[in-house]
């Protein structure tokens, strides 16, 4: 396959996560890089993730915390491109460790990409989550932090090689924290917990997500938000198809969830192209949008009140789908 990525050294923060595991698979799999290092401070997680690549000299592992400014400057040596995938991301839990999430997602975003421009990183791509979008609780709140900071790092790097640029995207199947695995685990008491029967989210595979970084490194100027069209669905769907006989136990919405997820607000239309399979928020910084020449004549304006909402979605899963989609994942017995 041709990317940029191709003979490179690639870096991932968070490496171990759910999205970092998949991500390095793949890429070794499927795109020739030179070396793919991981970055993360869970030892253990590092020690079982390298027994897959017990014998594979292409994947390094590094301990380290994106908080720790001084081991990043370590790690990134020699590197080309990274991914920053370190994230506190589990909604209860940045509620009630509000410092920690500070600390992690916009405190070690800063250390990203002070680092990355200190050593001249060629290209950085930060995950971004619809909950960025019109944040209601910290989590979602210090990602838009984090996006801001990614986006506006292009202008202070604009005499530089570096580029900074996001993926965003909502929930992705079989995520550690994500809701069909919670629904998994409530599954053996032999009931399921349902927040609010009208509650939607946008669903996106890891496989599809991870091909949208792919598409965006290869394609990524600087300061773009990357968002693919994906699929929505509703909760009880979600929750018949992990298991349509177990008992659905109402519990109400917790502290800072929302009942529809959204990745385009009405604020970002103005900026927003349309393409075939994703959709590109563009940067506000007019001395920035020249470089994006080619992007306007290929993609299409959307309309200045639109927004991509979960509950106004166009392209809707089938309970059919996801049951495939858990069965691939390997999901029922996890």
């Amino acid at each position: 396959m041709k990317s940029c990525l191709n003979n490179s050294v690639i870096l991932i923060t968070g490496g171990t996560g759910s999205f970092g595991k998949s991500f390095t698979a793949m890429t070794l799999k499927k795109i020739n890089p030179k070396r793919i290092i991981i970055f993360s401070r869970d030892e253990m997680k590092q020690w079982e993730m390298a027994q897959h690549y017990e014998n594979n000299k292409k994947v390094k592992f590094i301990i380290g915390d994106v908080r720790d400014k001084n081991s990043l400057i370590n790690a990134f040596d020699d590197v080309d491109f990274v991914l920053h995938a370190a994230a506190t991301k589990i909604v209860p839990t940045a509620e009630i460790n509000p410092f920690e999430c500070v600390k992690t997602n916009i405190q070690g975003a800063m250390n990203v990409i002070e680092v990355a421009n200190q050593l001249n990183i060629k290209k950085t791509i930060a995950l971004s989550t619809d909950k960025a979008s019109n944040p209601i609780n910290l989590y979602g709140a210090t990602k838009l932090a984090s996006d801001k900071l990614f986006i506006a790092s292009n202008d202070f790097a604009k005499k530089r090689s570096p580029k900074f640029s996001l993926v965003r995207y909502g929930n992705v199947v079989g995520s550690r924290g994500s809701v069909i695995p919670y629904f998994l685990s409530t599954l053996k008491k032999g009931i399921i917990n349902i927040t609010d029967i009208r509650m939607t989210r946008f669903m996106i595979t890891l496989e599809d997500a991870i091909k949208m970084v792919w598409f965006a490194f290869d394609d990524m100027k600087g300061g773009e938000i990357f968002i693919k069209k994906i699929p929505s669905i509703d909760i009880l769907t979600i929750a018949n198809a992990v298991d349509e006989k177990a008992k659905k136990n109402l519990i109400g919405i917790r502290a800072g969830e929302k009942l529809h997820e959204q990745m385009i607000g009405s604020e970002d239309a103005m900026n927003t192209l349309e393409f075939k399979t994703y959709y590109k928020i563009l940067p506000r910084v007019k001395e920035q949008l020249k470089k994006y020449s080619s992007d306007f004549k290929k993609g299409k304006k959307v309309q200045p009140d639109f927004n991509y909402i979960s509950n106004k979605n166009d392209n809707w899963m089938t309970i059919s789908n996801l049951k495939k989609w858990i069965k691939n994942n390997q999901l029922k017995n996890k």
